[in-house]
């Protein structure tokens, strides 16, 4: 698949880090999809594009959710960083044409996670906690646990965003509470 098109847009949508950043996300999920059977093309194409709307200014992700009618609750109306994900979707969708629901439905959730992830979704969501370009505390623990199994690596990624968000006092997103208890549920069973 040729991504040259698709690269030219993000050059001019993102700044340089975020596009770096976007590079990396592609590489990571395409090893993942190899890794754990999925389309590794199509997993390349979401990394490249979860982040389209990243650098967008507020007041166009706002007339993205208006002209494509998306109604956001209320942590993510209050939580400007989860916007990019809803925004994104929805440009790739609508915008850039794209109709593959599971490349849609990543971007969408890339952010908070949700329950009943498929194989697809995870691997976007943990492609995006250790790229290469990634440096924060524990993700060599991620990069290591992503080689073991998705299902341990969402167990940790779920508790250290929900840790970090608490000791932010910030809001968690429902979507994320949901995604962890059912992790957790499926490792204790």
């Amino acid at each position: 698949m040729d991504y040259t098109k698709y690269k030219e847009i993000l050059k001019q949508r993102l700044n340089e880090k975020r596009y770096i950043h976007s590079l990396a996300v592609a590489d990571e999920a395409k090893r993942l999809a190899i890794k754990y059977y999925a389309d590794s093309e199509k997993a390349y194409l979401a990394g490249l594009l979860h982040d389209i709307t990243k650098n967008a200014p507020k007041q166009e992700q706002l007339q993205i959710f208006d002209r494509f009618g998306i109604m956001l609750d209320n942590v993510t109306k209050n939580s400007e960083k989860l916007w990019h994900a809803v925004s994104g979707a929805a440009y790739i969708e609508n915008i850039l044409k794209i109709s593959d629901p599971e490349i849609i439905s990543a971007v969408r959730y890339h952010t908070t996670a949700k329950q009943n992830m498929s194989k697809f979704e995870k691997i976007l969501y943990l492609a995006d906690f250790t790229s290469s370009d990634r440096d924060y505390p524990d993700v060599d623990v991620m990069r290591n646990l992503v080689d073991i199994s998705l299902e341990s690596a969402m167990e940790y990624a779920l508790n250290y965003t929900i840790n970090e968000l608490r000791d932010k006092k910030a809001q968690i997103h429902l979507d994320t509470v949901l995604a962890y208890n059912e992790v957790v549920k499926k490792e204790n069973n």
